[in-house]
């Protein structure tokens, strides 16, 4: 019976990410050719035992499972399209940010020329890679992810959401929205405080303990959003909510409300809607239903 790491692994792009994921895989003993559009990035790899490919389709020639981290949808198609025929018969995981219909066309483009595809969403920064809270979120070929999974398992928690190419993007980006939005919400607090003398290093380490356990929440409001009632107890609700207060002393502050008004504006179209008595929660409705 063969072993997976006789799986030959081709990895396309070397940048931070794409350089972490190789860096695991070359580690784990796989097989291993690496190829990236400059030159450089491979030689750290080569010097712990991966192969550097001279071109494109020699990277794609030597391997079975061919794992793309390039730049955005655009940059893969310049990449494979002029190789295609020599990707059909393998398995192509392409873990390059894409919307759910780029992910979803790459698997039309991918059946079309007799590739197997698995679409990826990388839940971590490099360093994370093979880490605990490493993630790594999968969909497409449900063949392809098991076939793969010990690999795929290499650079963090695998999961799979199922045949449809598009769902682990759709979720990625999800999550992504959450985190900056938080940031952007971090930066607006640090911008606050900075004419007071307030450092943003100082600001940090305050904020860092306050949103985490801020995060504890989620949960509640997910009960209230699944369940559709906005009216039910122990909820804080949308007038109480209301962030004028944060909004004028950030203006006194003389810096942007964008932050702070954008969050305002969701929670003042259900107070004019005659929502003000009900949870905060009830603002994904501004969310579902743009104006």
């Amino acid at each position: 019976m063969s072993n997976e790491k006789d799986s030959r692994a081709s990895l396309l792009g070397l940048g931070a990410m794409g350089g972490a994921l190789a860096a695991a895989v070359v580690e784990a003993g796989y097989p291993t050719t690496v190829w990236n559009r400059s030159a450089g990035k491979a030689d750290p790899l080569v010097d712990r035992g991966a192969v550097e490919a001279g071109s494109v389709r020699e990277a794609v020639a030597a391997a079975d499972v061919v794992v793309a981290c390039l730049y955005d949808a655009a940059s893969v198609h310049e990449v494979l399209d002029p190789v295609v025929d020599e990707l059909a018969g393998r398995t192509l995981v392409n873990v390059t940010t894409t919307t759910p219909e780029q992910s979803r066309e790459f698997a039309v483009w991918a059946a079309g020329h007799g590739v197997v595809y698995l679409d990826g969403g990388v839940m971590a920064v490099p360093s994370m890679i093979g880490l605990p809270g490493s993630s790594i979120l999968y969909s497409g070929s449900e063949a392809a992810f098991e076939q793969h999974r010990p690999l795929l398992d290499l650079w963090g928690e695998s999961a799979y959401f199922g045949e449809d190419a598009g769902a682990a993007s759709l979720y990625d980006l999800a999550l992504l929205s959450g985190m900056y939005v938080m940031f952007a919400g971090f930066v607006h607090g640090a911008a606050m405080v900075a004419p007071a003398g307030v450092s943003a290093g100082d600001f940090a380490e305050r904020s860092a303990a306050w949103l985490s356990a801020m995060t504890g929440g989620f949960a509640g409001f997910a009960a209230v959003i699944d369940g559709g009632d906005y009216t039910v107890g122990g909820q804080q609700s949308l007038e109480f909510s209301s962030l004028g207060d944060i909004i004028d002393a950030s203006a006194a502050q003389g810096i942007s409300t964008e932050v702070i008004g954008m969050v305002q504006n969701l929670i003042q179209r259900q107070i004019d809607a005659g929502h003000g008595k009900e949870g905060f929660a009830r603002i994904i409705e501004s969310i579902k239903h743009p104006s």
